[in-house]
């Protein structure tokens, strides 16, 4: 089809999911066996509809992620979409209330939409759009292998996990009030795998500086690939500590708010790796400049979550590193992202590569 020359915002519809996981996501903070999404669509009077999901986090967060959402609708209805523009008219809408929480992850789901319905109207993936190119993309599991498992349950999950897709690394949930049992569990895992799959260890944020230093060096050694929040992921002098005590690289970046945050981690050394989290950072807009602050340090970037759209923009990022995959949106989606040998295979057509299955939405509904 012929691209109009401009596209205009008609509506933002949002509709919440709860969908169950294949695997229980166990982590230092709680256990998780449900997915709460929220997706997002943008439709435009000229007939394009852009789409994105958000991660609720609690099934009781998405009333109000509704609520913000539909005010967000009412400040763009009838506005370009121009995804730079709408953001600072955002900005400006929520200086008094602070563009942080659900205000920041509308923000957010309407840039990823607004980015997606550029790139069907032009014809492109959003890697080509942002000047990159869809490819295969080296992905590791993220769904499972949490702390509610025993070692030995653990290393099943993790080779059940590589069996099926052929995944090249695996990340396993450490934060156990003794830190042997974390060590029992990283062995047993490490003991089942072949050697060249990598285990990422990731704490979420359970220690103190002092524990950190000494559980970090027990899992480096022990060949943990990264360590992931290890403390508290606002205490940059404490990550700094850390990162400077430990030979394996310490990863933040789930926690990044907008690219700024990401900014002021790297010069305050506090990490190795960065894997920003699309609706923290700010949409596609905020990964964009984020991909730019890290190649401009020379440091790896990761993506954390959302892997169908973080996987469009690993393409187009210099120092791209490894797209965590989470297959919690696969049951919603008419074509979810695929992983063939460990790698994700970023899909080519129009969009950043969300496209519903109706039928399977409204089995998944919940009220909000």
């Amino acid at each position: 089809m012929s691209a109009p020359a401009a596209l205009t915002v008609r509506a933002l519809r949002a509709t919440p999911v709860l969908v169950p996981m294949r695997r229980t996501l166990g982590t230092s903070a709680m256990l998780v066996s449900q997915a709460p999404l929220m997706l997002l669509d943008l439709e435009t009077e000229e007939g394009v509809t852009g789409r994105a999901y958000l991660f609720c986090y609690l099934p009781g967060a998405a009333p109000a992620l509704a609520a913000m959402l539909r005010e967000v609708e009412r400040i763009v209805r009838g506005e370009r979409v121009a995804p730079l523009a709408l953001a600072a008219r955002l900005a400006k809408h929520f200086t008094l209330l602070g563009l942080q929480g659900t205000a920041r992850m509308a923000a957010a789901g309407l840039d990823v939409a607004a980015w997606d319905a550029l790139s069907r109207t032009a014809g492109l993936p959003l890697a080509a759009l942002l000047g990159g190119a869809p490819r295969p993309l080296p992905a590791y599991a993220s769904s499972g292998l949490g702390l509610g498992l025993p070692p030995e349950g653990a290393a099943d999950e993790a080779e059940a996990m590589v069996a099926e897709n052929g995944f090249r690394a695996v990340k396993l949930r450490l934060g156990r009030p003794d830190a042997a049992a974390d060590l029992a569990a990283l062995r047993a895992v490490r003991r089942r795998l072949p050697e060249h799959v990598a285990v990422m260890v990731d704490y979420n944020q359970a220690l103190t500086v002092r524990e950190a230093v000494a559980r970090g060096r027990a899992v480096g050694a022990e060949g943990a690939a990264w360590i992931e929040e290890p403390v508290r992921h606002d205490d940059l002098a404490g990550c700094a500590r850390v990162a400077a005590a430990l030979e394996a690289p310490v990863q933040l970046g789930e926690n990044f708010s907008f690219p700024g945050d990401m900014a002021r981690a790297l010069s305050a050394g506090a990490c190795d790796l960065v894997m920003p989290d699309l609706e923290r950072i700010g949409g596609v807009s905020g990964w964009v400049q984020a991909a730019g602050i890290a190649a401009a340090a020379g440091v790896e970037m990761s993506s954390h979550l959302f892997p169908e759209v973080s996987a469009q923009l690993l393409c187009a990022t210099p120092t791209a590193h490894w797209l965590e995959h989470v297959d919690w949106a696969d049951a919603l989606l008419a074509e979810p992202l695929r992983v063939r040998d460990g790698l994700a295979e970023t899909p080519a057509r129009p969009g950043n590569g969300l496209d519903w299955d109706p039928d399977a939405v409204a089995r998944h509904r919940m009220d909000a």
